[in-house]
């Protein structure tokens, strides 16, 4: 496998840019200090691509989140979604958290729905849509049911529909299998991945796990110590799902490669004979 293969400098062309952070960055002020979270960051997410960003831990990977969902506004450069700077408004983002953040007095369908009603979006044709994911799921037989009724699996999978309902442009994940056990966290994994991939789909994944990366990923972006900047890009060219990806040859290569970037190493455990 050749280093270049792995260097993702170039794009398709025509591909379609779904979000972009052009030089951005982001400072927390505070009564006592400053906090720089991302200095200078550029990146670019292509429609239907599916990217992990990995760094270490605090090194502001959610705040380029909280970026590209509007919840802040960068201290510098630019941050655009389908063309935008985006607005929690504009239901151009879905955001899905670590917690489920289910409402325990709804019932599965209530909760799925409630971000459509929240949103005034709510009418026959969402509802169809969101009931018809909750099927892709497999959790139309526990549409009835309260989320202490489900496992964690099925409450994140209740989660995810959740967010998908009003179609967001960009789907944005914040380590959202780390609460589950690792076996349920694998399989929720390999599901979510489908759905996604099926139904087109672009996300952006928080993960302190490579393996997690590699395996779910069309391209992983490696993030440097705090503040945030990009210190790598890097394309995963594995076929399969994440479960068939872990078992691939060629995969401990883009562990070994992604380990080194983030202890500051040269990058170069791919490409050497």
């Amino acid at each position: 496998m050749e280093d270049g293969i792995l260097a993702s400098g170039a794009r398709a062309e025509g591909a379609q840019i779904v979000a972009r952070l052009e030089n951005a960055s982001l400072v927390y002020h505070e009564i006592k200090q400053e906090t720089e979270a991302v200095r200078s960051c550029s990146l670019r997410v292509e429609k239907g691509e599916f990217v992990s960003l990995v760094g270490p831990s605090g090194c502001g990977k959610t705040s380029v989140l909280s970026m590209l969902a509007g919840i802040v506004k960068p201290s510098a450069g630019s941050v655009e979604v389908a063309g935008k700077a985006p607005d929690p408004r504009d239901n151009l983002t879905g955001y899905m958290l670590q917690r489920d953040h289910l409402l325990d007095w709804r019932t599965i369908e209530e909760n799925v729905l409630l971000g459509l009603e929240v949103k005034g979006r709510l009418n026959e044709k969402t509802r169809e849509y969101a009931l018809s994911l909750l099927d892709k799921c497999g959790l139309s037989a526990f549409r009835r049911h309260y989320p202490r009724q489900l496992s964690g699996g099925m409450r994140q999978k209740a989660a995810l529909v959740r967010t998908l309902a009003f179609s967001p442009e960009l789907l944005l994940l914040d380590e959202p299998f780390s609460a589950l056990d690792y076996q349920t966290r694998l399989l929720l994994a390999s599901e979510v991945h489908s759905i996604i991939k099926r139904g087109g789909y672009t996300a952006v994944l928080v993960t302190h796990d490579i393996s997690e990366a590699i395996a779910m990923s069309d391209r992983i972006i490696v993030f440097s110590p705090r503040p945030a900047r990009v210190r790598r890009e890097i394309a995963v060219e594995l076929s399969g799902g994440p479960m068939e990806r872990r078992a691939a040859k060629g995969f401990n290569d883009y562990f070994d490669l992604v380990w080194s970037e983030l202890e500051g190493g040269s990058g170069d455990a791919l490409g050497q004979n």
